[in-house]
């Protein structure tokens, strides 16, 4: 006879776990997402799978990856806040558009200016 291993509830503790963060009660989540409040805490009991649309929903909601939500990465953010606004500066955008068309030699050429610049003006970063 095979011996099933119980299903863990990784979504509903993650979801439980984000919510407390945020300090937030189930019918303030469940309100956000458009969810009765029933439903919201049949998810974090694990009694019901949310659809991927609701996970997608309350990934924004936690400003998390549905990835985490899901279990599939322990990382709640693959992005740095810092990392998204300074490739959202269209400056950013007007240096690398053309990265994936450059030859290795043009790219290592890039970078060797890059470091250059970062050598003439200093690391800003760790002045702070």
């Amino acid at each position: 006879m095979l011996a099933v291993k119980p299903k863990e509830n990784v979504f509903g503790e993650r979801a439980r776990n984000l919510r407390d963060k945020k300090g937030k009660t189930q019918e303030d989540v469940a309100n956000a997402v458009g969810l009765s409040r029933a439903r919201y805490s049949h998810y974090e009991n694990g009694r019901v799978e949310p659809d991927i649309e609701t996970i997608r929903k309350l990934a924004d909601y936690y400003e998390c990856t549905t990835d985490y939500l899901m279990g599939l990465s322990d990382i709640p953010s693959n992005e740095d806040t810092s990392v998204r606004e300074e490739f959202n500066d269209p400056r950013t955008d007007l240096m690398f558009k053309d990265w994936k068309n450059m030859t290795d030699e043009q790219k290592e050429e890039a970078l060797e200016m890059m470091k250059y610049i970062k050598f003439k003006y200093g690391d800003k970063n760790n002045d702070k």
